[in-house]
């Protein structure tokens, strides 16, 4: 903190400018970064492996596992994803820990819907048949042979839900649920600058512009690996 340099606008020795307490805001962009890549990475992970898991196995399976997994996708999708994070995030109290977990129950569904629907198709192919045929147990169907031939989706859209996460992540730290002050970031950034825009702009608005850059890049690198997977397929 410095204060002899309170809310300095960006300067040469500054600049991104400093914030009410004097903080350089261009050292805490950059170290918010630990941060939300850890949002991005944590908050994604788990709903990725679970949910290809669990799509992997009921799009084989089928049956009455399709149609009870058929009920849990419409129970989540009824209500809004950032309404039922915000709801279990304020009953497990605020956190990044807790962000995680309200994430996680409810963020694997949709990984679980786009394998399941993957290995479904690849099912119906000549190797699966030929793979039953020649005696292989059903784990080796799925994980060996189906799952690595429809994994690519659930891969190129983890990558774009990385860019999501960092947004939900933002937001809830802006709502006061998700990283707690004086954590540098982005999104408790933001918030501890709304108070001076008429003024100050500088302290909400980097943050903001680091938020939009990143979730960009997610985004980009996305449709690369998208158009290199399907190159491999």
């Amino acid at each position: 903190m410095d204060y002899v340099n309170l809310l300095a606008p960006p300067s040469a020795a500054h600049p991104f400018g400093t914030d009410n307490f004097g903080r350089d805001v261009l050292s805490r962009v950059l170290h918010a970064y630990t941060i939300d890549m850890q949002i991005a990475l944590f908050a994604t992970l788990f709903p990725f492996v679970f949910g290809t898991l669990v799509g992997a196995v009921v799009g084989y399976v089928g049956g009455m596992a399709e149609a009870v997994f058929g009920r849990v996708v419409d129970a989540v999708i009824t209500f809004p994803f950032l309404v039922l994070v915000i709801a279990i995030v304020s009953v497990l109290g605020p956190g990044l820990g807790n962000m995680y977990i309200a994430i996680g129950v409810v963020g694997w569904v949709f990984y679980a819907r786009i394998v399941a629907a993957e290995v479904k198709v690849q099912t119906r192919l000549d190797y699966a048949d030929a793979g039953r045929a020649m005696g292989y147990t059903h784990a080796r169907i799925v994980f060996r042979h189906l799952l690595p031939n429809a994994i690519t989706p659930a891969v190129v859209y983890w990558m774009t839900d990385m860019a999501l996460a960092i947004l939900l992540g933002s937001s809830l730290g802006y709502l006061g649920l998700g990283a707690q002050p004086p954590a540098a970031e982005w999104g408790v950034q933001i918030a501890d600058g709304k108070n001076f825009m008429a003024t100050a702009w500088w302290i909400s608005v980097f943050p903001g512009i680091a938020i939009v850059i990143t979730g960009l890049g997610f985004s980009l690198l996305g449709d690369g690996l998208a158009e290199v997977l399907r190159g491999r397929r």
